[in-house]
């Protein structure tokens, strides 16, 4: 198969402001940034870049597709995220997974799992 996720782009209302948001929570940096839209590098860990673009309208209802991040210790991670600037919206579970829902700065649903769940 020739498809590879490169990058999940976020709409947003200031692209900078969430790519602040962004670059602390997953400790990369801005890889390019333009006056509408941010483009933060590649996590250490792997997985796709984020990008945020500027978009007139505000979001309204839940997001259609959201990330889920894992965690060492998820409880810890949910705390230094909120110290961030996020909401926490619940915890939920089933057999053998538990995760943290959030919401970042714009209202931009994503959720936090124990490593190795999500």
């Amino acid at each position: 198969m020739g498809l590879e996720m490169g990058m999940i782009t976020v709409d947003c209302a200031e692209p900078q402001r969430l790519a602040e948001f962004w670059t602390a929570a997953l400790g990369v940096a801005v890889a390019a940034d333009y006056p509408e839209f941010v483009m933060l590098e590649r996590p250490p860990s792997g997985g796709p870049k984020l990008g945020f673009q500027r978009v007139p309208e505000p979001r309204t209802g839940k997001n259609r597709i959201h990330v889920d991040f894992g965690a060492e210790d998820r409880e810890a991670e949910v705390r230094r995220l909120v110290g961030l600037g996020a909401v926490e919206l619940g915890q939920h579970s089933v057999p053998g997974v538990e995760w943290t829902v959030l919401e970042d700065p714009e209202g931009n649903v994503f959720c936090v799992a124990g490593r190795g769940t999500h």
